[in-house]
């Protein structure tokens, strides 16, 4: 487990299981894969009781959420994209390794250019490394 994981998981409350994957789709992940997915679950699930309409209710129409427990789910945030940048990361290369190319992997995005798609995973491959060198 990364340490950012590690220290979303003790400042992060318990919360139920709120989501499973398609078709097992997890499975399939590396472990280090399947860890962040796992992760980002929990943190949804946990973001989602927080939210209007989703949180029980203390009577007075507001949800039953401690400020610590508002305080945790604004921490999340920064770790929750870092979890996503590696997933997307991964599957890029595992699309790469299956031979993909560019303009495959652009349209599957949502991207016009294979040259779009390319550029997006430079820059998610360069955050990350500044992360783990401790740059941002």
């Amino acid at each position: 487990m990364s340490d950012d994981t590690e220290t979303t998981a003790r400042r992060r409350p318990v919360a139920p299981r709120g989501r499973t994957p398609v078709d097992g789709a997890t499975a399939s992940l590396p472990p280090a894969g399947r860890a962040l997915t796992e992760g980002l679950q929990q943190d949804v699930a946990f973001l989602d009781g927080l939210l209007p309409g989703t949180a029980a209710s203390d009577g007075t129409g507001r949800p039953k959420v401690s400020d610590e427990g508002v305080a945790v789910a604004l921490g999340l945030f920064e770790g929750m994209r870092t979890a996503l940048d590696q997933l997307e990361a991964q599957v890029v290369i595992e699309a790469r390794r299956r031979g993909m190319d560019w303009r495959e992997i652009a349209g599957h995005q949502g991207m016009k250019s294979s040259q779009a798609a390319s550029q997006r995973y430079q820059r998610l491959v360069t955050r990350l490394e500044e992360i783990r060198q401790g740059i941002r």
